[in-house]
């Protein structure tokens, strides 16, 4: 409920702190006083859209700011899912500036305008004759009727279920878009994948094939190095045989001179390392042979290798080998992407099934109690005057799951006997449907935990016993829940349990709206100026009297 709602340099208004009880509140006031002010205040509250005209001229903004009571609201899922405080007294706030500027709060946390109105719009209602829109809306036909035959808990249920079903046939028809945009390029990876794998990378040393490739082509001029290196070693008067010759020469001598001695031993050393080179040379020389058949298959491989590289773009081969990695992982991906689809399918077809047996039970349900919802209807708008009435819940069984399940309502209604029922908002006036949509929502107020609700002028056009009965409808439906009325209608006004008068003054000159609660002696008089006008005689103040006492 509203406990309070607090409007700064808003129109006509300076300042005002409005202090809301519970149960059934009136709201009244002459024609031009500012309650169209109100509720236009409200409809910030509710998120609605900023008019910013109707900023004051105090400073360059306006501020709208409602303490709103949601203890047994269960209400705790939302904060925490828009990562806000919860507290049972919630203050929401609403700041619009003349450049065009407009901010929302909840317990002073800046929030989204959308953010502010799914949450208001859970708590506070406002119905206007004009506005009935609800009445055209067929989901809200079948809300009526959930909350109507008590089908509203499985009808959520059903929802939470259907929801999760949408997200995850939206995600498999992502996962098939994405699997039919891949449809090319997997092939294109598939086939540079089994291009690399011909390559046999992890078995195969390329850089070693390289350097025997080279050796191959070169093997003339490797022959020849090696066999000028032997004959340079080992010819007659090469150079070891002259190192042996000086080498004895050394040794002859060797006691004439220690350095001799140590000389002749390097010499030696060296014979040693010289002989072993020449041996090498004659051996690698002896082993260079050139196949040509394995030169053919050496060739093919490399040039199949440095193409490869070069149509890759990579400089080695552990970069193919990187690059071949990448591309099975891509494919093992599309891989899991597949087995996800074939998943999902197969969770959605089952999930399908129980959604359908779910949706048959809430229809069934609904169905079963519409004799009984419409005679409760029918006797509600019989006490507000409109008897004769024929409603009728027209239901239909649908061939395909929706959020609702598989049923279709439209309510038909006539307020005449012997005119043809057609849709409910074609067939009523301003005030039938008026009453039409208060017999809903009073009969909805016992049977769920209701927010508030402003009835903004509903009683229009009507008077006499049919304004009692809409006050006496109004005042049971506040036992409930917090029910606010603006109204014209001393019998409306006289059943309130708190009076609130909209009065327009001249301060200063500057004409300012005001809101005050009325006392006991302050009600009777305006109960009284509503029968009579301006003009109050002790006459319309006994007749008053009398609406307030009974």
């Amino acid at each position: 409920m509203i406990r309070n709602l607090v409007i700064q340099n808003f129109a006509l208004i300076d300042q005002i702190d409005i202090q809301f009880s519970g149960g059934f509140t009136v709201i009244t006031g002459e024609t031009g006083s500012g309650k169209s002010i109100l509720l236009n205040a409200l409809n910030l509250i509710l998120g609605g859209r900023a008019n910013f005209s109707v900023i004051g001229t105090l400073n360059d903004k306006s501020v709208v700011e409602a303490e709103l009571d949601i203890s047994g609201f269960d209400m705790r899922l939302f904060f925490e899912r828009n990562e806000l405080d919860y507290f049972d007294t919630t203050i929401v706030r609403r700041e619009i500036y003349k450049q065009g500027r407009s901010r929302a709060f909840i317990n002073d946390t800046p929030v989204q305008l959308n953010t502010l109105k799914e949450f208001t719009s859970g708590l506070i209602h406002i119905h206007s004759q004009y506005n009935t829109l609800e009445l055209k809306d067929r989901d809200f036909q079948l809300k009526v009727l959930d909350v109507l035959s008590n089908s509203l808990q499985l009808q959520e249920e059903f929802e939470v279920n259907y929801m999760g079903f949408e997200r995850k046939q939206k995600l498999l028809n992502e996962q098939i878009k994405h699997l039919s945009d891949s449809a090319s390029k997997i092939d294109y990876d598939a086939f540079q994948l089994s291009e690399l794998h011909a390559l046999n990378l992890d078995n195969t040393d390329y850089e070693s094939m390289q350097r025997d490739l080279h050796k191959f082509e070169n093997a003339d001029e490797l022959i020849a190095a090696f066999g000028s290196l032997v004959n340079l070693l080992e010819t007659e008067g090469g150079v070891l045989e002259q190192l042996r010759q000086v080498g004895q020469t050394l040794q002859k001598n060797s006691t004439l001179d220690p350095v001799l001695d140590e000389l002749n031993k390097r010499i030696s050393s060296v014979l040693i390392e010289l002989k072993d080179i020449s041996s090498e040379a004659e051996e690698q020389s002896g082993k260079i042979t050139i196949d040509p058949q394995k030169l053919i298959v050496l060739t093919s491989k490399l040039d199949a290798y440095n193409k490869a590289i070069f149509k890759y773009g990579v400089h080695t081969q552990e970069d193919l080998v990187d690059l071949m990695e990448d591309l099975s992982s891509n494919t093992d991906g599309i891989a899991r992407l597949e087995e996800s689809i074939s998943k999902l399918k197969s969770e959605l077809n089952i999930e399908e099934v129980n959604l359908f047996k779910m949706a048959e039970r809430l229809h069934d349900l609904r169905k079963k109690n519409i004799p009984k919802i419409e005679s409760e209807i029918i006797k509600a708008l019989d006490g507000l005057k409109l008897e004769n009435t024929v409603l009728d819940f027209r239901l239909t069984k649908l061939t395909k799951l929706k959020r609702s399940g598989v049923s279709s309502l439209e309510i038909f209604f006539s307020p005449n006997s012997g005119v043809a029922a057609v849709p409910v908002h074609q067939a009523a006036s301003g005030g039938e449907l008026s009453r039409v949509m208060l017999a809903l929502q009073s009969l909805m107020s016992q049977n769920v935990q209701l927010q508030t609700i402003l009835f903004d002028e509903i009683d229009t056009g009507v008077s006499g016993d049919v304004a009692q009965k809409i006050g006496t409808t109004l005042k049971e439906m506040g036992k409930e829940m917090q029910v606010i009325a603006i109204t014209h209608l001393p019998q409306v006004a006289a059943l309130g349990l708190q009076h609130l008068s909209v009065e327009k003054s001249v301060v200063n000159g500057r004409t300012q709206s005001s809101v005050v609660e009325l006392d006991m002696t302050a009600r009777l008089e305006e109960v009284a100026r509503l029968m009579s006008g301006d003009t109050i005689n002790d006459a319309a103040l006994a007749n008053a009297k009398a609406l307030m006492m009974g």
